[in-house]
């Protein structure tokens, strides 16, 4: 099972601290790389994650702003912990266009909140239809066999966050369409159908369906919202992952974050509620699959 602690977070919680700290002591990037006789792009790429400072150029930052104290060592923990490497490392050859940052990210997410109009969650699906759904971008992509694999089985490996010892809180909403739209043959759709069911039952997860016959409230393509616990009493924001045909857009900014929180509670809102939802997905599988 994967280990929960994710360095992509901790590299993220460190550079966002960092930046707060120099900030809070009232100094510009070029103040501080001056008194630290860095240049200022060292100092940009560290507070933007880019690079992961050591240990020993930590300390020294958090001397120059006057926190060597246990926020610091909270810091240094944090910035040992962030040279660690995650599972999901060594899939990166063959995962979509900046989605191993995604997997780091959901990784160590105390919630996540999903909208999907595509395809059945990730999360979700079972071996044979993630096979599916890889092979049907394979001629637009031109993966080979071994790239293929990979994407499987980083997909099956990922859905261990949901029995870990402490699970990531899922909500999910999912169009109808989803249940619908047929990847594989009709037995592999049955059996992805049973798989939603049987995942839906987690005490972690709340699956709801957007019904095809009612209104849609929010015209927005699917996204998924991450939100994190405090780690040493450090904070982190939410972000807001949105696949697109050529890469991935993430969200952090406070104001744009909340306006994918508030949609997402529209969705919520006009969706089937997890009993009628488990009645919906029972009738299609028997009646289309």
């Amino acid at each position: 099972m994967p280990e929960p602690l994710s360095p992509t977070v901790r590299r993220r919680r460190l550079a966002a601290e960092l930046r707060r700290l120099r900030e809070h002591a009232g100094m510009k990037g070029e103040e501080a790389a001056r008194l630290l006789t860095w240049s200022a792009a060292k100092i940009s790429r560290i507070e933007t994650a880019k690079t992961l400072p050591k240990p020993v150029d930590v300390r020294k930052m958090l001397e120059l702003y006057g926190k060597a104290d246990a926020l610091g060592e909270d810091l240094l923990t944090l910035a040992r912990e962030a040279d660690r490497k995650g599972w999901w490392e060594a899939y990166t050859d063959a995962l979509p266009d900046r989605f191993d940052a995604f997997i780091g990210l959901e990784a160590e997410a105390e919630a996540a909140c999903c909208w999907e109009n595509d395809a059945v969650p990730g999360l979700f699906q079972t071996e044979e239809y993630a096979r599916a759904t890889v092979l049907a971008v394979q001629p637009v992509f031109n993966l080979h066999p071994g790239q293929v694999d990979a994407r499987v089985e980083a997909r099956m490996v990922r859905q261990a966050i949901l029995i870990q010892d402490k699970p990531i809180e899922l909500s999910v909403v999912a169009d109808e369409s989803v249940l619908l739209r047929r990847f594989g043959d009709r037995q592999v759709m049955r059996a992805q159908l049973e798989r939603i069911t049987a995942v839906a039952q987690l005490p972690n997860v709340t699956l709801r369906v957007l019904p095809l016959d009612g209104p849609h409230p929010v015209g927005a393509a699917s996204f998924t919202l991450l939100r994190f616990a405090p780690v040493y009493d450090i904070t982190f924001h939410d972000v807001v992952y949105a696949e697109q045909l050529t890469g991935a857009l993430y969200i952090e900014e406070e104001r744009e974050t909340y306006r994918y929180a508030q949609s997402f509670d529209r969705l919520v809102s006009e969706a089937l509620d997890p009993a009628k939802s488990l009645d919906l997905i029972a009738r299609v599988a028997e009646r289309t699959w």
